[in-house]
């Protein structure tokens, strides 16, 4: 692809991106479910690939790039990983932003954060539900409805007849039968295909995103164990939204097929720069006018990660207030005005990134 392709491709790009940016937690639902449905989950070799978006902009406009630098750099708590939260009292705590992969780029932690995460008593993650590889199941089996249609719908049904091969040929490649999962919220199905191949063949093999990873690594040494959600929770939020927006974000992540890598890859990047303030900047900036699922972004925007932030702040707090703790969460809640790192601020503690 040449210089003249790239943002014609990132405008295809831009809207189902948002979407991966906010549905990174669902990642490690999808890999439980991809192999509970499947007998014969596959993947093509364990690299990723997947081309540095940025990079290539930085050849290609590097004017529009600064800009984009320069509002990333407004955006409230936009740089950093880790902040240290201070209260009077008590030992420090450690807020820390994760990404939902094994990436080996993403499961290296910095000097700082390795320091502060051994020094912890208790280790919290968004959901100390996911160590538990029933607690899925037994989610499905008490409200059915969050995972599963349970009024006679199916996926053959809301999905574009025109589309309806194309889904089944993506399920396929991942031993995936639409019969298996017909009757599946869209939304799952989308978690599933947008997990790229490698991420699947690495969990297969026994590697853990960095979330488990590190709650299994503590909960073996014997440290305390903490979550700030349910799977409940997290699936109400998602099940929340209107049908027709997971319909379309099935779609939009179909139709983006082997680009996903290098969303992947750019994501990664900026992660391991610690520029989380520049995803969104990057991916607004190329988003083509009229899109009609950014009418329901703001309301995704809102139940997905401000609602949640709102929630983890409020049951983090305690945590904090008996301090040492580390606070692993998605990088992606931490900045912005409505960021956990704003939040416990307002909430009278002293943060300060590190």
């Amino acid at each position: 692809m040449n210089d003249k392709d790239i943002f014609p491709a990132l405008d295809r790009i831009a809207d189902v991106i948002l979407r991966l940016c906010l549905i990174m937690s669902w990642l490690m639902l999808a890999a439980f479910l991809v192999i509970a449905f499947s007998a014969r989950a596959r993947a093509e070799g364990i690299s990723c690939g997947g081309r540095d978006l940025i990079a290539e902009m930085a050849k290609s406009d590097p004017v529009k790039l600064d800009a984009l630098r320069k509002e990333a750099a407004e955006t409230e708590n936009g740089k950093g990983l880790l902040w240290k939260i201070e209260k009077p009292g008590v030992k420090p705590s450690y807020l820390f932003g994760t990404m939902h992969l094994t990436d080996p780029r993403v499961l290296k932690l910095s000097g700082a954060a390795e320091a502060a995460y051994q020094g912890a008593d208790t280790i919290v993650i968004e959901t100390d539900e996911v160590l538990d590889s029933k607690a899925p199941l037994k989610v499905m089996a008490d409200t059915p409805d969050l995972m599963m249609f349970t009024n006679g719908q199916t996926l053959d049904k809301l999905i574009p007849k025109d589309k309806l091969e194309t889904v089944k040929a993506a399920l396929s490649k991942r031993g995936i039968s639409l019969a298996a999962v017909n009757r599946m919220q869209p939304w799952i199905l989308t978690s599933m295909l947008a997990m790229p191949a490698c991420e699947l063949a690495r969990k297969k093999e026994g590697t853990d995103f960095l979330d488990i990873k590190l709650a299994e690594e503590a909960k073996n040494s014997g440290k305390r164990i903490a979550g700030l959600e349910t799977i409940k929770d997290q699936l109400s939020a998602m099940a929340s939204l209107p049908i027709q927006f997971h319909v379309d974000g099935l779609i939009e992540t179909l139709a983006l097929g082997p680009e996903l890598p290098d969303v992947f890859e750019t994501m990664t990047v900026l992660y391991t720069q610690g520029d989380i303030g520049m995803i969104f900047p990057l991916m607004r900036s190329v988003s083509p006018d009229g899109i009609e699922s950014g009418s329901n972004y703001a309301e995704f925007e809102e139940k997905m990660i401000n609602t949640r932030n709102r929630t983890m702040a409020e049951r983090a707090m305690p945590i904090v207030d008996e301090g040492n703790a580390f606070i692993a969460v998605g990088a992606l809640h931490l900045p912005g005005e409505q960021g956990l790192v704003s939040l416990l601020k307002h909430k009278g503690y002293t943060i300060t990134a590190q």
